[in-house]
């Protein structure tokens, strides 16, 4: 794990670190807001381009505030710079680059209601790869949680699973869920070194690999000239993604468990599908269809089902 944040604020900032709840909604619906501000530009700017555009700007926006972390960190860093940066490929470059490219073919509500199924993606897996135990319940509300990410990316028909009918755009963000997933587990690998600096090196991982994204299988390193002629949308776009889900929600959720607890934390994940539905509705005019209210019930009846169970599994191994 990191390091957790310096609680030694003035101001502000300071009163707004220090309510964990706001944090812990703040979080998701900036990361809920990904969805509908990537939605927005379809058409405009390249999937590629906005996910380099966005990595390298998130990384030059960090470097000032995570200086003296990383002169502090230097000597871990040195070590598993390699690793770190890794992270950032895989968790912040592909996982973004996926989901952009899905969103050009698909809705914004329906990635934000497949992203929902995200918790129980890492649970399926953490039983899968490194056997933590899980009881029938959970495994249970995993699967019913999944089978409704499957009612959404099938449009309501199951029966399109059977001759793998599943619209490119849901493929693409189930891609980048799973992707998400792998990434989720290697963070138990994670270095001993503060948030600031580990986020600090994962950017540059990220943009240094969005460049390379870009220039193999986008518009090229080139198409960067085209932004200053691009909408006000787009600009502001840019500005969101590389600020407010690449730092503010990273920091706001890791201050929320620093004074909650992970335990407590968690269940603000499951905000983040509802915000992007919300925004997908309110800013991009989609429709929510019945199969969408239906997937929507579905899933959490699955989370409420597995926090259910692992609620009762902590209550009785304590006593």
């Amino acid at each position: 794990m990191t390091k957790p944040l310096d609680t030694e604020n003035r101001g502000i900032s300071a009163r707004l670190l220090d309510q964990p709840y706001l944090l812990l909604i703040l979080a998701p619906l900036f990361w809920g807001g990904n969805v509908v501000a990537a939605k927005l530009v379809v058409g405009e700017i390249d999937p590629f381009l906005l996910l380099a555009a966005r990595c390298v700007g998130a990384t030059l926006f960090i470097m000032p505030f995570s200086w003296r972390y990383l002169r502090a960190d230097w000597p871990v860093i040195a070590r598993t710079w390699p690793l770190v940066m890794g992270f950032g490929a895989l968790g912040y470059a592909l996982y973004n680059v996926l989901l952009y490219i899905g969103l050009t073919t698909t809705t914004a509500v329906n990635s934000s209601i497949e992203t929902g199924a995200l918790p129980m993606m890492i649970l399926a897996a953490n039983f899968i790869v490194f056997r933590v135990r899980a009881t029938w319940l959970q495994i249970l509300g995993v699967l019913i949680a999944i089978s409704g990410v499957m009612l959404t990316a099938t449009h309501g028909d199951l029966t399109r699973l059977l001759t793998l009918d599943i619209n490119i755009g849901d493929g693409f963000v189930l891609l980048a869920c799973l992707t998400y997933t792998a990434y989720t587990l290697a963070l138990r690998f994670r270095p001993q070194i503060h948030m600031m600096s580990f986020m600090a090196v994962a950017f540059l991982g990220a943009a240094i690999t969005g460049l390379v994204m870009l220039q193999l299988f986008g518009p090229g390193v080139g198409s960067f000239t085209t932004i200053p002629s691009m909408s006000p949308t787009v600009w502001a776009v840019l500005a969101y993604v590389m600020i407010f889900p690449s730092m503010f929600s990273q920091v706001f959720y890791a201050r929320g468990v620093e004074l909650v607890g992970p335990n407590r934390a968690a269940p603000s994940h499951n905000l983040i599908p509802v915000f992007g539905a919300l925004g997908s509705v309110l800013i991009l005019g989609e429709r929510l269809e019945l199969y969408h209210y239906l997937a929507a019930i579905i899933i959490i009846g699955g989370i409420v089902l597995a926090e259910w169970a692992a609620r009762r599994k902590r209550t009785d191994h304590i006593a």
